[in-house]
């Protein structure tokens, strides 16, 4: 495959999607003569007409609780479907695809999370995505309490958003496990800082990645 794909990653109110539309509309600003064929911005759950459903049942707070190895199945599904309908034809086509969360994030909130079999969770990432890896993940690291303060200042605070504080801890956990554990593909953000220079240190990171993988590229 031809394109490159860019995850952004975090706990809650990290600020991953504001970053991920800041960098989108950074890249394309960029010059014409940078080789970039197209960009696209995409995002789990909810990039495609099915996952859109399944984000609804996924997000929703109403009902009876859900059974977190429900919670984790519904996840796979919506990710086999995204990475089929979605990740593969872009990239097949060398777009540059920013995604709003995918594999580690599965990781980060059902294995550290919820406590799931962090064995069972890499078979069905490895089953959704054929193998499928980001070239790139930004993990966009700000203290729990500090994030969950932002996300409740949107209007709709949801199912996943309103789990207990240690709940998030432990997800926090898990992503400075991950990022310990594969220092080449996950890069540290520091997100405790204003969407400005948040979106700095981003574009450094990206300056020195695009080179690499466009022939041509000047940084």
């Amino acid at each position: 495959m031809g394109g490159k794909l860019i995850v952004f990653e975090g706990v809650e109110g990290c600020g991953k999607t504001t970053q991920l539309q800041r960098s989108w509309q950074w890249l394309q600003s960029l010059p014409t003569s940078c080789p970039l064929s197209k960009v696209v911005v995409t995002r789990e759950p909810g990039g495609t007409e099915l996952g859109l459903k399944l984000r609804q049942l996924l997000l929703q707070t109403e009902g009876k609780p859900m059974q977190d190895l429900a919670e984790l199945l519904l996840y796979a599904a919506d990710r086999a479907q995204h990475v089929e309908e979605v990740l593969k034809p872009h990239l097949a086509d060398s777009a540059l695809v920013l995604c709003d969360r995918y594999t580690d994030s599965t990781i980060a909130y059902q294995g550290y999370g919820r406590g799931l079999s962090l064995g069972l969770i890499e078979q069905l990432n490895q089953i959704a995505t054929s193998g499928l890896e980001s070239d790139l993940t930004l993990w966009l690291d700000v203290d729990v309490a500090q994030g969950l303060a932002r996300a409740k200042g949107r209007s709709f605070f949801d199912r996943i958003e309103q789990a207990e504080l240690t709940f998030h801890q432990r997800v926090q956990l898990g992503y400075g496990e991950l990022a310990k554990a594969h220092p080449q593909r996950i890069v540290r953000v520091n997100a405790s800082l204003d969407e400005v220079a948040v979106q700095e240190q981003i574009q450094a990171i990206l300056w020195q990645r695009l080179p690499q993988w466009y022939e041509g590229w000047e940084s």
